[in-house]
């Protein structure tokens, strides 16, 4: 047989996750693969009537402490990496017994899935596996003849090709195997890795891995001419990584990317306390609202900015009845993502066949720990997710003024949403909804103009002969350098402002503020989104 094929005539099998397993040793079997095995998985398939050999009768030594000992041994490992065809290799395994695997199953314990559960520090200790990577690498290091399975999708394939070759693996089914292998045991190892530096409080450990599994292959990226997938990591955050899509087309990078700003903004309003709707385009804001209800909140978000809300994600916080479903399908829409919706919600929003329906089953904490992290030439940024939120920062008034009751509630909620628009970023805000957003400007008075343009234009596009933003109140993502952003927001009819503060000229900006009787509180917490 050429070394483009390799015969299969023993198979180690050991894995935690049985799905399958069964059938596919039985296809083994019957092709005349003689089954190795540990454990609990030995003893899956002894019940189900198959011959298969304990695995201490290879080592001829028992497991032991609990079964952390049982394929940490030569015996095994010499069966995987010993290169068949080499004299040396060949003659060691004569002389000490060694015989050879030609197929390993391993899938390794379920430390994600233990973390996932917010299983005890020890619990998730027990659930490191040890064994399974080492054989896992032996056998990848050594796919020129063995051939490596991690994952219960790739039965099927590998039975097929068993059978096509008369019981043999091809090199480039080996070497692929090998490759995910290889991508297995890198993604267990950084998510152990991530979860003992977040254990020991490190937030910026010496080094540092991420891991992830492909969800989709995406058609394309950002641009038709990129490539990109999206990939699953260890953490269990409620979004768009978890839910379950209901219907429409396959989603792009682009929508996951504005799907998951859509919904981590909208996380921001506990749905315990109010309904909440975020409308997001291009991964900004284009109008985001509270309400008594979720029909109330979207109408008042919607007025924002209704042209960019065309083709729009649409993130709720609360469960999706028929009366909203059918406010929001009113406007051609990319994306509804909710944590629940009933189920005439969900038949009403299926008549529109493009447009996707995300359900999460709950709103993510905006107050939990995290990473983010973003490439750079040769390298990437790692950051702890912002998690800082309004309700437990202390508000200093620094204007002569102090705001109204109204007035710092719509501050408060101002700064939930400035958080989520990009830099330099500017909100009015006004009875809980967004009035106007400028984001993304090189300069924060251009923000501040274009915010107020864009309420100008929402009160012509409601029939409204003042603008949206009279009497609203305005929020700065980071301090104003100069008067002038803040003028700008007092000649479009703003009343109060909540900005950072920390500027050199912070005195002079105060003072332009009492010039203008606009009351002005600081947070002491700048939330740059670049």
């Amino acid at each position: 047989m050429s070394i483009d094929q390799r015969k299969v005539s023993r198979a180690l099998l050991s894995v935690s996750d049985k799905t399958g397993v069964i059938e596919f040793a039985r296809a083994l079997a019957a092709m005349g693969v003689e089954l190795v095995s540990t454990g609990g998985t030995r003893k899956t398939l002894a019940d189900a009537g198959l011959n298969v050999r304990d695995i201490s009768d290879l080592t001829h030594f028992p497991e032991m402490m609990d079964g952390r000992v049982k394929t940490l041994h030569p015996k095994v490992h010499g069966g995987l990496l010993a290169i068949r065809e080499n004299p040396e290799h060949e003659a060691a395994m004569l002389a000490h017994d060694i015989q050879p695997i030609d197929l390993l199953i391993v899938n390794l314990y379920p430390f994600e899935e233990t973390l996932a559960k917010g299983a005890s520090f020890e619990d998730c200790v027990e659930n490191i596996d040890i064994g399974g990577p080492a054989m896992i690498r032996g056998a990848s290091k050594n796919h020129q003849d063995v051939a490596v399975v991690v994952d219960p999708g790739d039965y099927q394939c590998l039975i097929e090709e068993l059978y096509e070759t008369g019981g043999a693996t091809r090199l480039a089914t080996r070497r692929r195997l090998a490759q995910k292998a290889y991508a297995r045991t890198a993604a267990y190892d950084a998510a152990i890795s991530n979860w003992l530096a977040e254990q020991l409080k490190d937030e910026q450990p010496p080094v540092r891995a991420f891991g992830g599994r492909l969800a989709q292959v995406m058609r394309y990226g950002e641009n038709p001419h990129q490539q990109a997938g999206f990939y699953l990591t260890a953490d269990a955050r409620v979004g768009v990584a978890t839910a379950k899509q209901m219907q429409g087309k396959q989603l792009s990078y682009n929508n996951i990317n504005d799907t998951n700003a859509a919904f981590e903004c909208v996380s921001e309003f506990d749905p315990l306390r109010t309904a909440a709707v975020a409308i997001i385009k291009h991964a900004n804001p284009c109008g985001v609202a509270e309400g008594a209800t979720l029909v109330e909140a979207y109408q008042k978000a919607l007025r924002c900015d209704p042209v960019s809300a065309f083709g729009g994600i649409v993130a709720l916080n609360r469960r999706i009845d028929v009366a909203t479903a059918e406010e929001i399908i009113k406007i051609f829409t990319e994306v509804i993502i909710a944590p629940d919706a009933d189920d005439e919600a969900i038949k009403l929003i299926g008549a529109k066949k493009n447009l996707r329906l995300l359900l999460t089953g709950g709103v993510p904490d905006p107050r939990a720990l995290g990473q983010s992290f973003h490439s750079v030439s040769g390298g990437f940024l790692v950051q702890t997710r912002d998690r800082a939120v309004v309700e437990d920062m202390t508000l200093q008034v620094v204007t002569k003024r102090a705001p109204t009751a109204r007035e710092l509630n719509d501050l408060k909620f101002a700064y939930r949403v400035v958080k989520h628009v990009k830099s330099n970023a500017i909100v009015y805000a006004k009875d809980c909804a967004t009035v106007g957003i400028g984001a993304g400007q090189m300069s924060r008075i251009d923000s501040s103009r274009i915010a107020a343009h864009k309420a100008q234009e929402a009160a012509e596009a409601a029939q409204m002969t003042i603008s949206l933003a009279q009497d609203s109140v305005v929020a700065s993502d980071a301090f104003f350098p100069f008067a002038d952003g803040l003028l700008a927001a007092a000649a479009a009819g703003a009343s109060a402002i909540i900005q950072p503060g920390g500027s050199i000229n912070d005195k002079d900006v105060i003072a332009a503020a009492d010039a203008h009787n606009l009351a002005m509180v600081f947070t002491g917490v700048r939330h740059f989104r670049h």
